[in-house]
């Protein structure tokens, strides 16, 4: 798989890494044993970053993934920190890192922590320099190798890059989220920021698997948080209404060359944009997690392709979507 610099951590990762959100919660039951598979079979398939968080599972999927890295070398597993408690900015204090990452060092089983991310904190978290004073003591202490953020808007992402301890940003990118393409991706590369770039599958509506007939678990959160009920609304098929989501995809359908899923086309689209340094779609098992990774493969997009798909956000997506993030 090809690899790429994960911004200013200096690590080598390959492009195609994994979301661990899935093997945590709020996308329907996942055994152990299959996200143990999930997880084996994307790093057999060459991937080598892992992305989670302390509040997926309530530390489940930190524990599960602990149980890999025991087993397998090589890893990059990158966590986040702060949406297990009331989203106040008081609460990213220096005291709260140290225990919220003395927990996570915990549940994957190692002294040092690859990268940290803040977790969509309150856009004010983003201004106040003792919080990255804060994330440089942990660094300074060896709790942490790197520290980045996650973020919900372009204006948060533009202002952690800004910051100079910043390794990555993470944020919402695919092909009904084109707003980072303006400003975020050349800002981060010029900056030697990476990009992760998260829900690349707008929560599975871009594998061109659901229809309107479509039924999600009661704890799917694309059941629940369609009105941003649980959290930003942002985070459940990208914002976009899933009725328009759907006329979306059948145009998108046609644009995907032969001998590729859907679900690969939206990756690869990804993969093309110059600063993106990883793309973290989420598995239920192993056969996807393969599918994903073999994205990599591929070759880049043509360009008449990636204008066929801004013509498609233009027309149904960008008026739901580009104002709010």
């Amino acid at each position: 798989m090809e690899q790429r610099v994960l911004g200013r951590t200096g690590r080598q990762v390959g492009v195609v890494g994994l979301g661990a959100w899935q093997l945590g919660a709020d996308w329907g039951e996942v055994s152990e044993a299959d996200a143990l598979a999930t997880l084996n079979a994307a790093v057999d398939a060459g991937t080598t970053f892992i992305d989670t968080a302390d509040v997926y599972g309530d530390g489940r999927s930190e524990k599960i993934i602990g149980k890999l890295i025991k087993e397998r070398s090589g890893l990059t597993v990158a966590t986040k920190m702060g949406r297990r408690v009331q989203q106040t900015p008081e609460v990213y204090t220096l005291d709260n890192f140290r225990a919220w990452t003395d927990r996570s060092r915990a549940n994957l089983g190692v002294d040092t922590l690859d990268l940290v991310q803040l977790h969509c904190p309150p856009s004010a978290v983003f201004e106040t320099d003792e919080v990255f004073d804060g994330l440089d003591t942990l660094v300074a202490e060896g709790s942490i190798a790197a520290y980045g953020v996650s973020v919900e808007t372009v204006a948060e992402a533009l202002t952690a890059i800004a910051r100079p301890g910043v390794a990555t940003v993470q944020i919402i990118l695919n092909a009904f989220r084109l707003k980072p393409l303006d400003e975020v991706l050349p800002a981060a590369e010029k900056a030697g920021v990476g990009i992760i770039a998260r829900v690349p599958l707008a929560s599975g509506l871009l594998s061109g698997k659901y229809g309107p007939q479509t039924v999600f678990a009661e704890d799917d959160h694309r059941n629940f948080n369609r009105q941003g009920e649980a959290f930003d609304v942002g985070e459940t098929f990208s914002g976009v209404e899933y009725g328009v989501g759907l006329q979306a995809v059948e145009r998108l359908r046609g644009l995907v060359p032969d001998g590729m899923t859907m679900a690969q086309f939206a990756l690869r689209w990804i993969i093309d944009q110059p600063g993106v340094s990883v793309v973290i779609p989420g598995a239920r098992n192993a056969g996807q997690a393969e599918a994903n990774a073999a994205a990599a493969q591929f070759p880049p997009l043509p360009a008449e392709t990636h204008d066929a798909v801004r013509q498609v956000y233009d027309d149904l997506i960008r008026p739901q979507v580009h104002h709010r993030w």
